[in-house]
């Protein structure tokens, strides 16, 4: 017989303590998307050291840092809504199933932007070169 549905004060204990873990895994998401772009952004060269600057380098370069930033914070934002679709489940909370299902959805978008708009702008920037 299960007695966390008979004792209401185990359950309040358990939807606390899962709260309390979503709330520590938002804190490391957000502290590894925002480590990952620097990390992303601090790994690129933008200019050449030495002689002309190489405009196409720069653009594909450019290409790649945008691609990977906006996929890197879809992919942070996807984590973060489905630790809140978690949370809401454990709480049995419809607002937080609903924020996570959208936070979710939303970073699924951005990396779908990422991986297939940012290369189309890059090459139209390109042939206007």
């Amino acid at each position: 017989m299960n007695h966390s549905i008979n004792n209401p004060i185990k359950a309040q204990q358990k939807r606390e303590k899962l709260a309390k873990r979503s709330k520590i895994a938002k804190k490391a998401i957000m502290f590894l998307t925002v480590a990952m772009c620097m990390a992303a952004l601090a790994a690129t060269t933008a200019f050449a050291a030495t002689g002309k600057v190489n405009t196409t380098d720069f653009i594909n370069k450019t290409i790649t840092v945008l691609q990977s930033v906006v996929s890197l914070i879809g992919g942070g934002l996807g984590v973060w809504g489905v630790v809140n679709l978690i949370e809401g489940y454990g709480g049995d909370n419809a607002a937080a199933k609903s924020q996570g299902m959208k936070q979710f959805v939303a970073g699924l978008g951005l990396i779908i932007l990422g991986i297939v708009v940012v290369p189309v702008l890059g090459n139209m920037i390109k042939s206007a070169m």
